[in-house]
């Protein structure tokens, strides 16, 4: 059973080695997200604002908003990246955040010591990353590059590399910044249906996009932020050919 929840839950985060007038004049002058203030002399953004949730197993939930809005900081808080400054955060089942598939790749070691840091980070033990090597091998097509350095890689190949192994492990949960495009066409094709597997198995969806087209098909709820604060969350019809669209409906 998947349990998402955030009970009254805001993140605050310090910047320091800004002096905060010159700070707020910088930012204000640009569409971003967050409230700013000032806190014993250390400047702070409020990128999430008392907001509360709970998901549960077959909800997909679109994440809507303005670039800085702060739906990438709450799919790090759910993904635990951000412990809350204020309130509580629940969660059950295991977690997938494809937030950035590349944090974390070691430009010095090669793909195959990639692979096996990577599976130390997501909890698998060496004897499971052993067995899951050959598949993560073949599905990223790299071949010989695999024994190379990642920083003779191109950045394509790269992402081959991080989709590759991140895609590896089914999760209860998954976090999505978008959906990811990775590669060259053919590529993107077995990517493409990797991803549709994944969704379609996973317990909880949460998907940040800027398309509402995205977040229709997707979706079955939207939850609209702005500045860090939950401005709705709403129900999303099946969709259909006559199915009101997002921006409509919020």
């Amino acid at each position: 059973m998947a349990l998402l929840k955030l009970a009254n839950v805001t993140i605050d985060l310090p910047i320091f080695g800004f002096e905060a007038a010159s700070l707020k004049k910088t930012i204000a002058s640009t569409v971003t997200g967050g409230r700013i203030k000032l806190e014993t002399g250390i400047t702070v953004v409020r990128a999430i604002d008392d907001v509360s949730l709970t998901l549960r197993d077959g909800d997909r939930l679109g994440l809507y908003g303005h670039n800085g809005a702060g739906k990438s900081t709450l799919l790090r808080t759910l993904a635990g990246v951000y412990p809350p400054t204020k309130g509580t955060y629940t969660r059950e089942g295991t977690i997938a955040s494809f937030i950035d598939p590349t944090l974390g790749i070691e430009m010095d070691a090669t793909g195959y010591e990639n692979i096996h840091l990577r599976g130390l980070v997501m909890g698998l033990t060496r004897a499971t990353t052993n067995r899951m090597l050959p598949e993560i091998a073949e599905f990223s097509g790299l071949g010989a590059y695999l024994d190379m350095p990642v920083r003779t890689y191109s950045t394509g190949m790269m992402m081959r590399l991080a989709f590759s192994i991140v895609t590896s492990v089914r999760a209860d949960i998954l976090l999505l910044d978008e959906w990811l495009s990775v590669g060259d066409a053919e590529f993107q094709e077995r990517a493409d249906q990797r991803m549709r597997e994944i969704v379609d198995t996973t317990g909880i969806l949460v998907l940040a996009s800027h398309s509402p087209d995205m977040i229709q098909r997707e979706c079955n709820r939207v939850l609209q932020l702005s500045h860090g604060r939950k401005m709705s969350e709403k129900e999303l019809p099946p969709q259909t050919d006559v199915a009101p669209a997002v921006t409509d409906i919020i």
